[in-house]
C-alpha cells in the first residue's frame, strides 16, 4: 500500500520508510517504530516534510502531513543541521 500510493504521488521511492520486513506488521505501532528508526539513522531530519498515512481494519484510514521538529537525537547528542529543502 505505501509503495502504491508514494508511486501515485511522485514519490520517490528512496524516500519511503517502510521497516515491515524487519519488525513485520506492528498495527498501532507501525508508524512510531518506523518514525524512531528514520530519526535514529539520520534519514528524517528537522524540516523534512512527512506523510503519515494508517490503514485499520474494515474501512479505517488516517493520514496527516507534517513537518519534522528538531529533536535531539537518539542518543541524546544534539541535533544535527536541518536539510537545506
Amino acid at each position: 500500500i505505501l509503495d502504491r500510493l508514494a508511486d501515485l504521488l511522485g514519490i520517490d521511492p528512496r524516500r519511503v520508510v517502510s521497516n515491515i520486513a524487519l519488525v513485520g506488521n506492528t498495527a498501532a505501532a507501525s508508524i512510531p517504530l518506523a518514525l524512531h528508526q528514520a530519526h535514529g539513522d539520520g534519514s528524517l531530519r528537522a524540516g523534512h516534510r512527512v506523510l503519515l498515512t494508517a490503514f485499520g481494519g474494515g474501512l479505517t484510514w488516517g493520514s496527516v502531513a507534517l513537518t519534522w521538529p528538531r529533536l535531539a537525537a537518539p542518543d541524546g547528542s544534539s541535533p544535527g543541521p536541518s536539510p537545506e529543502n
